[in-house]
């Protein structure tokens, strides 16, 4: 079918109409005139894929990647990159309009380097143990050489493991420090040493397996503005590590004046990435986080730091002893499905004067802001560009309480 893409949407989408239903097309620019094949259609939309590019945009550019359109990393390699912060910009601005009803413009984007820039890879093993990521919508590995968005030491590392004999595993997970790599290994129930040796010979410093068990140091150790900060192989980390430091300045900054003899909640604190440069300017830092390692590698980091004023949490959001507590500012990092009722309720209860909110989903940020709105007034939105090529979106919100001063 022949259609024009009229705008993008969340997904990595354009959306276009043909025989008065809505098309989510792939792999199409909003203005481009596109031949398309059907892939799924239902009773209100359709699903379609582009072929054939009619009318090409002024944006459409050759995707650098050999692996692009079968790998299923990216979804933007077609798109020049000041296109894509244009787009991106757009997707959140109108999903803050249909969804939360929130006419605001983003400030100017904050991004980085649109290639190599991650620290940490997730890599898909075949049956007979190549390396690669899974093909979009599929459980079929696509085995790569090296992938451009990773760091050197990265792709280093996948050349050398093609030596290393890897069936049986499930992924391997790739993390490049300051002082070397580590390897998440998933698959064997437990440590086997001729593995680890493998892995070891391959470049990769720490290896770790399921059962906790590891050889090496255990950890990575990453800079945080001046700080030390050190993730292990079962925490959560933000592989953008040069754009994470942009943005944790970029939050600290925003809320200097409030930070200034306050106690902070730093919900979803993980392994410290906001709590230790919050600390440095708060009177104490409590900071929630559930995952036992990360909240293992956040103490870690707070005695490295030389940081006595944070008080660590170990729960749920939603479980955490908060009650009674009194908190000037609230710092939030959720997961893609952002805030829970719960949590959401128990924030509200709190009503610190200010929060910050570091979404990774604008429509769930945009439901989620529509239940802070009546007792919060919005002071800044920033989206961030956290992962180049692909369609994925991060945003920094400010919010003040409505007569705070």
């Amino acid at each position: 079918m022949r259609l024009r893409a009229e705008r993008a949407v969340y997904g990595g989408y354009s959306l276009g109409k043909a025989d008065g239903k809505v098309v989510f097309l792939k792999g199409a620019l909003p203005g481009e005139l596109v031949e398309a094949q059907p892939l799924q259609e239902k009773r209100h939309y359709i699903l379609a894929d582009t072929v054939q590019v009619l009318e090409p945009s002024p944006q459409r550019v050759q995707p650098p990647c050999p692996y692009f359109g079968r790998c299923g990393g990216c979804q933007m390699q077609h798109i020049s990159y000041p296109g894509q912060l244009e787009l991106k910009a757009q997707v959140l601005r109108e999903a803050l309009q249909r969804l939360g009803a929130l006419e605001v413009q983003p400030g100017e984007p904050l991004a980085g380097q649109p290639l190599g820039y991650r620290h940490r890879g997730q890599f898909k093993l075949s049956p007979e143990g190549e390396m690669g990521f899974f093909r979009e919508g599929t459980r079929e590995v696509v085995p790569i050489k090296q992938c451009l968005l990773m760091k050197e030491p990265i792709n280093q590392a996948l050349q050398a493991l093609k030596e290393v004999h890897l069936s049986g595993l499930k992924e391997l997970h790739i993390t490049s420090g300051q002082d070397g790599l580590m390897a998440s290994v998933l698959g064997p129930e437990g440590f086997q040493e001729q593995l680890a040796e493998a892995l070891a010979g391959a470049g990769l410093g720490t290896v770790a397996f399921q059962d906790g068990s590891y050889r090496g140091r255990g950890y990575v150790s990453l800079n945080l503005g001046g700080m030390p900060f050190t993730v292990g192989p079962w925490s959560f980390m933000q592989s953008n590590w040069a754009l994470n430091v942009a943005l944790v300045e970029l939050l600290v900054e925003s809320l200097r004046e409030a930070l200034s003899g306050a106690v902070v909640l730093d919900a979803y604190a993980g392994g410290g990435n906001f709590t230790l440069p919050l600390a440095r300017l708060a009177r104490q830092v409590v900071a929630v986080e559930e995952n036992p390692h990360a909240v293992e590698d956040g103490r870690r980091n707070a005695r490295l730091g030389g940081l006595d004023n944070i008080r660590w949490i170990q729960a749920p959001v939603e479980r955490a002893p908060l009650k009674g507590r009194e908190f000037q500012v609230a710092v939030l990092d959720p997961p893609r499905a952002g805030l829970t009722k719960e949590a959401l309720r128990r924030l509200t209860e709190l009503h610190p004067q200010w929060i910050a909110y570091v979404s990774c989903n604008p429509t769930t940020l945009a439901r989620d802001l529509r239940g802070l709105l009546g007792g919060y007034e919005l002071c800044g939105l920033r989206m961030v560009d956290m992962f180049p090529q692909t369609y994925h979106i991060e945003a920094l919100v400010l919010l003040r309480a409505k007569g705070a001063g």
